[in-house]
């Protein structure tokens, strides 16, 4: 059977932090970049002025508290430079985004060339390939066929994308899929607890090794989508030998 993936968009292939920025930048003035706009107005009240839990430490308290803590995360947690912003600054961004005309098409690429890459590759290997996203819907298109028009104008062709409503784990699980790619650690850790797939993390600007406990959930880290795509080309073809083919992926990706 070919193999089966899955890719976030956001934070992975799409720059959603850079063009909510800007907008927040209209909207309210030049910031610091602290804090990421998209977290639930709740929880940005709660946090205004606070240091955020980075991935490492996320991943390794998982790790230490075993699979059914790491099943309580929501989720929300986002890897990148943010905006702090209070709960009505976030409602009102928000507002503002889903009056933009095809926002979501409009996104710049963070690794240019990943996608096109990535589309090469699948076509090659025979690759099922589907991306997720939680992107809520704007004016013009919806977010699903806005998505589809972003990763055509890529260079993916007839690209599956899943507009997603619940638990990233239940999701590959359901999907029956081999890896998820995501910038989540709660997303990663959902994927880890929650189905058979296997969980590789984007993470760039990452500094210092990677916690071994992280290992125990079997979730790979690496810098970035091409060196993701590096590993993944690596995977023998259908019809080849696959027997332990993610711990092969695992040791390519071991930093």
């Amino acid at each position: 059977m070919p193999l089966r993936l899955a890719f976030d968009l956001d934070g992975v292939l799409a720059d959603m932090h850079s063009a909510l920025a800007r907008e927040s930048d209209q909207l309210f003035g030049p910031r610091p970049k602290l804090a990421d706009p998209t977290e639930p107005p709740e929880a940005a009240d709660e946090r205004a002025g606070a240091d955020r839990t980075e991935n490492e430490s996320a991943l390794s308290a998982a790790a230490d508290a075993g699979p059914a803590a790491a099943a309580g995360g929501d989720g929300e947690d986002l890897p990148a430079e943010r905006l702090w912003l209070t709960g009505r600054q976030r409602r009102r961004l928000w507002q503002r985004v889903g009056r933009i005309d095809s926002f979501w098409e409009n996104l710049r690429e963070i690794e240019p060339g990943a996608v096109a890459r990535l589309s090469a590759l699948a076509f090659d290997r025979r690759w099922e390939v589907i991306f997720l996203t939680q992107r809520p819907e704007t004016a013009g298109a919806t977010a699903q066929i806005q998505s589809q028009r972003w990763l055509e104008r890529h260079g993916f062709t007839l690209p599956s994308v899943y507009v997603v409503r619940g638990s990233r784990g239940r999701i590959a699980d359901a999907l029956d899929l081999d890896l998820v790619i995501d910038d989540r650690a709660e997303n990663c850790l959902d994927v880890a607890v929650e189905s058979r797939a296997r969980a590789v993390m984007i993470w760039r600007g990452r500094t210092g090794p990677i916690s071994p406990n992280v290992t125990q959930l079997g979730i790979s880290v690496v810098d970035s989508v091409m060196q993701c795509l590096d590993a993944l080309a690596d995977i023998p073809r259908p019809g080849e030998d696959r027997g332990g083919w993610f711990e092969r992926l695992k040791k390519m990706l071991a930093t």
